[in-house]
């Protein structure tokens, strides 16, 4: 072989290696991108009018308000600055480049579950797939003694469950991909675990019978996960990847889990996470607060018009002509009434919210369309709004507890 022969092998030899160096870095930054996508880092890293990632959403903690992190590539403002182990740091630990910790808004106690694989993908799409912001979101505000940062190295100590995943026994393939899902980047327990006194989560992992067992959050009822008995693993894919399914369509900040994350997992996910779901055992069923209506006579008493309460005229002259007499609604447009979790929970101030507020679906790639459902508030009074939540958490087969013109007050006040 001549020199000449050997400068061009050697010349197609490297083009090439830097072609294939180029395309597997490519290749791990659309990991990555996706990986932040089940991971939902947009939600609460971007905020109105601001760029992408480029932090600044506030977070009202009940303790003050926590202005979430720019985490663009940008050296000065962002993470531009750190290294892969300072950035696994920051995800999996809490705790910044500088060595300040984070506070647990930032679900990092579910992100410590996260493989080494997966966190060099996001690393990969945060510092090369991201454009660099030099937005400086506003310091975070917390009253004394939560400003103290290092006491969050304390409460880490006691409430923060650092171990990586790890699958339990009998589980198969799909099953373990979706627990992995769910447990780490996903961090469903993060609202779906009831809190402790401490805002830490009771419960860490499946093998835990409070994880994803339902509880509240900013006095909203979160409902359980575990095993969802009345939908089919097919209902769960659908509610994740469209935001409705037969039944029910989402609400609240589901909305925006269903449009910024779960719509853009691939199907396989998707029914892993379904099918790791349906092996939970579900939280044991409450006894009824009240006596139910019935199915039938509440249908009857509808149709008939007659002798109606004040909730059941209401709910005729503004729900039954999406929601019909029975409470069935139309499958995959409007929400059935009868049996509904929301409407059941005990403490009803989503269904308020919801009477009051309205809400909307998401628009996403296999269900484009946005189903509105407007909101009351300048329509009903608060004994209104009382009377027609209450109709509805009794009528048909719903059995909660009632819910007073005081009740309809406060949860209005609060969302002004």
């Amino acid at each position: 072989m001549n020199k000449l022969t050997q400068f061009l092998t050697t010349a197609v030899l490297a083009l090439a290696g830097a072609a294939t160096h180029a395309a597997t870095d490519q290749t791990l930054i659309q990991r990555g991108e996706y990986l932040a996508r089940a991971g939902d880092c947009i939600a609460c890293h971007s905020a109105a009018g601001k760029p992408a990632f480029a932090g600044g959403l506030a977070i009202d903690s009940g303790h003050g308000i926590i202005y979430s992190s720019n985490i663009t590539p940008d050296k000065q403002h962002g993470i531009g600055a750190y290294t892969e182990q300072q950035f696994a740091d920051a995800v999996r630990k809490g705790v910044r480049a500088d060595g300040t910790h984070l506070y647990p808004a930032m679900p990092y106690t579910s992100y410590a579950k996260v493989n080494d694989a997966d966190i060099k993908a996001l690393y990969a799409f945060f510092q090369s797939g991201v454009k660099a912001s030099t937005f400086d979101p506003p310091a975070t505000k917390m009253s004394f003694p939560f400003n103290m940062r290092w006491g969050m190295g304390v409460w880490n100590y006691f409430f923060a469950d650092t171990k990586p995943f790890v699958a339990q026994a009998g589980w198969s393939d799909k099953v373990k991909q979706g627990a992995y899902l769910v447990e780490g980047l996903g961090h469903c327990s993060s609202c779906h675990t009831p809190r402790g006194f401490a805002m830490n989560e009771k419960a860490s992992n499946s093998g835990q019978d409070k994880f994803l067992a339902g509880g509240e959050l900013n006095d909203w009822p979160v409902p359980s996960l575990r095993g969802l008995p009345r939908w089919s693993e097919a209902q769960i894919v659908d509610y994740l990847q469209t935001g409705r399914n037969q039944g029910s369509a989402v609400a609240g900040e589901m909305t925006a889990v269903v449009e910024h994350s779960t719509a853009h997992l691939q199907d396989g996910d998707l029914q892993a996470v379904a099918a790791y779901l349906k092996t939970l055992s579900p939280v044991p069923p409450r006894g009824p607060a009240v006596k139910p209506q019935g199915k039938e006579e509440t249908a009857r008493k509808l149709t008939a018009a007659v002798n109606l309460s004040l909730g059941e005229r209401l709910y005729l002259d503004n729900c039954a002509a999406c929601h019909f007499v029975n409470g069935k609604g139309a499958s995959r447009v409007f929400p059935e009434l009868d049996g509904a979790t929301v409407i059941n929970a005990d403490n009803p101030t989503a269904l308020v919210n919801v009477i009051l507020h309205g809400a909307r679906t998401p628009s996403t790639d296999k269900a484009p369309s946005i189903l509105v459902m407007p909101g009351f508030s300048r329509r009903l009074s608060d004994a209104e709004a009382a009377a027609l939540a209450t109709f509805l958490r009794q009528g048909w087969t719903n059995s909660a507890d009632s819910v007073s013109e005081r009740d309809v007050a406060k949860i209005r006040a609060k969302a002004h």
